[in-house]
């Protein structure tokens, strides 16, 4: 059995990867689209006592319950006000929901493996290494890809 935690930089085949582009701060982010169920709109969140400062609180997602997670907190980076621009991209992390906040969506991709590098010492420095996969090459633009099964895995065993 393959290790799914390998970095995207692994890769040195030009194989497709489609990923959805979202933003926090002034950063652009990676995912994998088979990872994304869905992206909606801001609704009410409810807190949870006594829950890590990245989790915001859960949502009835059509009668699921799911737990929302600020990603500005869980990086460390300043939180951003919520806008009418923020999203939470909803993902399936093998069999686990959960709901990421970010501060906009802005398009889906397709990035050629060829064009993914590990993740730079300087950005592994600001957010945990175990989170990021790498970094991808978009013309003039550089993507940062995380590993959501780490970022997730570490809040399920949080919460």
């Amino acid at each position: 059995m393959t290790n799914e935690n390998d970095s995207y930089a692994d890769n040195i085949d030009d194989e497709l990867n489609q990923l959805v582009i979202f933003n926090l701060g002034v950063e652009e982010f990676g995912i994998n689209i088979m990872q994304v169920q869905e992206i909606i709109r801001m609704p009410d969140i409810t807190r949870i006592p006594k829950s890590p400062d990245y989790i915001k609180g859960v949502i009835n997602l059509r009668g699921k319950i799911i737990v929302v997670m600020d990603l500005d907190k869980r990086f460390g980076m300043p939180e951003q006000d919520i806008t009418d621009e923020s999203r939470i991209v909803v993902v399936d992390i093998e069999g686990t929901v959960v709901g990421l906040v970010v501060d906009s969506v802005s398009e889906v991709i397709r990035l050629k493996g060829s064009s993914i590098e590990q993740t730079p010492e300087i950005i592994s420095q600001k957010i945990n290494a175990e989170y990021l996969k790498g970094v991808g090459k978009l013309d003039e633009r550089l993507l940062i890809l995380l590993n959501l099964e780490n970022i997730v895995g570490d809040s399920a065993a949080a919460a």
